[in-house]
């Protein structure tokens, strides 16, 4: 290498000494993008809520001996039920929601005595039970109730 061509490559320090400035404004940027990022992640976990699986299983209401069976929780919403009193009663609807993080569950029943009857129960993560109002169609009635997780 010629002396020109060393001189030459010196003259381009310059150069070099404004990497360090650019590496601490990607680094500042990175910095920010991370705590934006980590603060998106904090809002998303905490509207997730509760999770809709504690649902699945049998529950039975001890005041009549009704059982409540959910499975396939969909992230959609929705789920399958199936009721029985003690005979197969037919579902038309189930859902579940989460609304001021508690976690909700609607079932409406249309069948023989049970022309739209609807379940609308909380879960209690606290007692593992569901609680809520049963409207009794044929009867224009509502009655408080609980479920309890059958073992």
């Amino acid at each position: 290498m010629s002396r020109k061509t060393k001189h030459k490559a010196k003259a381009h320090q310059p150069v070099a000494v404004r990497r360090p400035g650019w590496w601490i404004a990607g680094l500042i940027v990175l910095a920010v993008a991370a705590i934006a990022g980590y603060g998106m992640w904090g809002k998303y976990a905490a509207a997730s809520g509760p999770d809709p699986s504690k649902l699945i299983g049998q529950w039975l209401r001890p005041d009549g001996g009704y059982v409540l069976e959910l499975n396939d929780i969909s992230k959609d919403g929705t789920l399958t039920a199936s009721y029985f009193n003690p005979n197969p009663i037919k579902v038309f609807r189930a859902a579940w929601s989460i609304k001021e993080g508690t976690l909700n569950l609607s079932v409406e029943l249309r069948d023989v005595n049970y022309p739209g009857s609807t379940y609308t129960l909380s879960y209690d993560p606290a007692t593992d039970r569901l609680k809520g109002i049963y409207f009794q169609a044929a009867l224009q009635q509502q009655f408080e109730v609980e479920f309890v997780r059958k073992k």
